[in-house]
């Protein structure tokens, strides 16, 4: 009987040590399909290549595992693994092991959960992992245990359709060997601000970075993402794909909008 197979993708790059931890992770319960962009991605959503011409690139093929690289975005990456690489459909879609937070409003920026909402759309169980570390040298093994635990879960029960999740782990202290908990929550309500940053270059001409600050609109809110990640626990963000906002909706049948 064929093993389960799981394609994973993340937006920073196939050489990052977040997704090359998640596939030593999981590569034992699972057949595992890499395709992830040649290099960062971080902030490209679900945007997709409609003017580049895209390119893949075989890096390493062994026993279970095959890793591919393509010069898109991470939404191009599980768009070209489906349509050129893979001959079955995936059991699950993966997104990460990312290097940063996806909580909260960065949901809607990260190429991470780039790769999990496609995946969705294509009716994929699939799930994203965020740890709130930047460090290229991160430390990923206190994950092991809960990503293992959770992986084999949605391929056992699946999701429901239109259904994606958005797991982020906080940073462990120092002095911690463990999470505190796992807590199922709702995104938090934040802010970024001073997102510009104008500089002036030597032959003349402005210049500007894209860096801001996060502000958390709703600190002490226990059921959100940010509180439950500020407080040493593992967050789960089930996520839809469906946008509607249904009590508006049923709100706006009341409006006389004829002309």
């Amino acid at each position: 009987m064929d093993k389960p197979l799981i394609l994973i993708s993340n937006d920073d790059g196939f050489q990052a040590k977040g997704i090359n931890c998640l596939i030593d992770m999981l590569g034992d319960m699972a057949d595992i399909l890499v395709c992830a962009p040649d290099s960062p991605r971080s902030g490209f959503s679900r945007a997709f290549s409609a003017t580049t011409p895209l390119r893949l690139d075989l890096k390493e093929r062994r026993q279970g595992v095959e890793i591919w690289s393509c010069n898109g975005t991470p939404v191009d990456c599980v768009k070209m693994a489906l349509s050129e690489i893979l001959t079955r459909e995936p059991d699950m879609i993966i997104g990460g092991i990312n290097h940063g937070d996806n909580a909260s409003v960065n949901s809607h920026y990260s190429g991470t959960m780039g790769v999990t909402m496609e995946g969705c759309m294509k009716y994929i169980p699939s799930v994203a992992f965020s740890l709130c570390d930047y460090r290229a040298d991160a430390d990923f093994e206190p994950l092991r245990p809960y990503i293992r635990q959770f992986t084999q879960r949605v391929l056992r029960e699946g999701l429901p359709k239109g259904v994606c999740l958005n797991i982020n782990f906080p940073l462990l202290a120092d002095n911690q060997h463990d999470y505190r908990g796992v807590k199922v929550c709702r995104m938090a309500f934040g802010t970024w601000y001073n997102e510009v940053t104008k500089c002036h270059h030597p032959r003349g001409y402005d210049y500007y970075w894209m860096v801001g600050h996060f502000r958390n609109d709703e600190p002490t809110c226990e059921d959100t993402d940010n509180w439950a990640l500020q407080h040493g626990y593992v967050a789960i963000t089930p996520t839809r794909i469906d946008l509607t906002d249904y009590d508006m909706l049923h709100k706006m049948g009341d409006w006389n909008l004829s002309l």
